[in-house]
């Protein structure tokens, strides 16, 4: 058994005047996290604002980001005090997954 997190960003979100999803990826690898990714969505809503889509032209810098990461579940408790202080107020959601393939070593 395994913990997933996804964390809801989007492109505007910044931690410390840098962009929030770098800056959780870079905490997550210097806490050695065994697998994080962030997808970029052509088109969704974060905190039920409108849609934005990658064809409009006012997106500006507000498309909708993920971050997913795995591990253990201790490993994930120790990093999700300073995760909630970088994402503020967006929403992450954490569930037990299970490792079907690959490792979390």
């Amino acid at each position: 058994m395994a913990v997933q997190v996804t964390i809801y960003l989007n492109e505007g979100d910044e931690y410390q005047r840098r962009p929030a999803h770098l800056q959780i990826l870079n905490y997550l690898r210097q806490e050695n996290i065994a697998n994080a990714v962030v997808v970029h969505a052509v088109a969704g809503f974060i905190g039920r604002s409108r849609v934005k889509t990658s064809t409009l032209v006012d997106a500006g810098g507000k498309l909708p980001l993920v971050v997913l990461f795995v591990d253990e579940e201790e490993h994930v408790q120790r990093v999700l005090p300073t995760l909630k202080q970088i994402a503020g107020p967006r929403l992450i959601v954490r569930e037990n997954v299970i490792v079907e393939s690959g490792s979390l070593a």
